[in-house]
C-alpha cells in the first residue's frame, strides 16, 4: 500500500490543479499557469493550448498567429514545462498576467522566458496571449511573487464606445513612446517605465530594475521604433497591454526585427508605464 500512495497522491494533486478554476485572487491564475504547464509536459504544447486557450488567442511562434491556426499546422512540442515567477492580477478580474522561465527537454535542451496574459470569464481561466523569448540556462532561482489587487472594481454598464475610448490611452500612451524613442533614442525608456520594471530579452537573464533596464539600453541599444497592432485595458482601469513589432538598431550597426509584449500599469497620476516587456525575434 506504501508504493501506492505517492503515485495516488500526485495524480490527486495534478487532478486538483489542473480543475483550479478563476476565484478572484492572482493566486488561482498562478495555480492556472502550473496546471498549463503540467498538462503540456504530459500531452504536449499543442493539447495544452487547446484545453487552456481561447479560440481567438495569440501566441508568437514567433509571429503573432490564432492559436487554432498554429496548433493545425505545426508539428506539436514535446517536453515543454514553464515555471511561473511572477502573477499580477487586475482589480477587475477580468484579465491577469503571468511570467516565468521555461524549458524544452529537446536535444539538446532549450530555455527561455515567456510572459502570458489570461482572460477571467465565467469562472475559468483563459489563455489569451502568449509569448516567449529563447534564452540561456536560468542561473538562479527567482522566488516567485503573486501580487493580489489592492482593492476590487469592475463598471457593470459600459458601452462599446466607452470601452473604444478607453483603450485610446493606451494607443496614444504608446504613439508617444515612440516618438520619444525616435528622438532621443532609447534613453526615453527611462520615462516610461516603473521603478521594479522586468525585462526580457532574447538570450539574456532577466533584466529586474528601472536602473538596470537603463544600463543595458545604453550598452546595446541605439535607436528602438515601435509599430503596434493592438493593446487593451482591464475593466478595473490599472493594467493594460499592448504587442506589436520593435525595429531595433544596436551601436553595432546592427538592425533586427522583434515581436513585443508590453504590460502597463496606471500610475497615481493617472499616467502609464511598463511594469513588464518581453521581445521575440521577428520572422520577416
Amino acid at each position: 500500500m506504501k508504493k501506492l500512495f505517492l503515485p495516488i497522491l500526485l495524480s490527486l494533486v495534478y487532478f486538483q490543479t489542473f480543475a483550479q478554476k478563476s476565484d478572484g485572487t492572482a493566486k488561482s491564475l498562478a495555480k492556472a499557469d502550473v496546471a498549463f504547464s503540467a498538462y503540456a509536459l504530459k500531452n504536449g504544447l499543442h493539447a495544452a493550448y487547446q484545453e487552456f486557450a481561447a479560440n481567438d488567442a495569440i501566441v508568437f511562434r514567433p509571429n503573432a498567429i490564432n492559436v487554432r491556426k498554429y496548433t493545425a499546422g505545426n508539428a506539436d512540442i514535446k517536453g515543454f514545462s514553464r515555471a511561473v515567477n511572477y502573477t499580477r492580477m487586475s482589480r477587475s478580474g477580468d484579465w491577469g498576467v503571468t511570467t516565468g522561465s521555461y524549458q524544452v527537454d529537446s536535444d539538446p535542451k532549450t530555455y527561455g522566458h515567456f510572459v502570458s496574459v489570461w482572460r477571467g470569464a465565467e469562472g475559468d481561466w483563459k489563455l489569451v496571449i502568449d509569448m516567449d523569448a529563447q534564452a540561456n540556462k536560468p542561473l538562479q532561482k527567482v522566488e516567485a511573487k503573486i501580487v493580489d489587487p489592492k482593492d476590487k472594481f469592475s463598471p457593470k454598464f459600459a458601452s462599446a464606445k466607452e470601452l473604444k475610448t478607453s483603450r485610446e490611452i493606451i494607443y496614444t500612451t504608446e504613439k508617444t513612446l515612440n516618438t520619444t524613442l525616435k528622438t532621443y533614442g532609447a534613453h526615453a525608456f527611462s520615462g516610461f517605465l516603473n521603478e521594479d520594471s522586468r525585462l526580457l530579452f532574447p538570450g539574456t537573464d532577466p533584466i529586474v530594475g528601472k536602473e538596470h533596464i537603463q544600463a543595458f539600453h545604453n550598452r546595446m541599444v541605439d535607436k528602438i521604433s515601435l509599430k503596434t497592432l493592438m493593446a487593451d485595458k482591464a475593466l478595473g482601469g490599472e493594467l493594460a497591454y499592448s504587442y506589436g513589432v520593435a525595429t531595433i538598431d544596436y551601436k553595432t550597426d546592427l538592425r533586427e526585427s522583434f515581436n513585443y509584449l508590453y504590460i502597463w500599469e496606471r500610475q497615481s497620476d493617472f499616467s502609464w508605464n511598463i511594469m513588464l516587456q518581453i521581445y521575440t525575434l521577428a520572422e520577416r
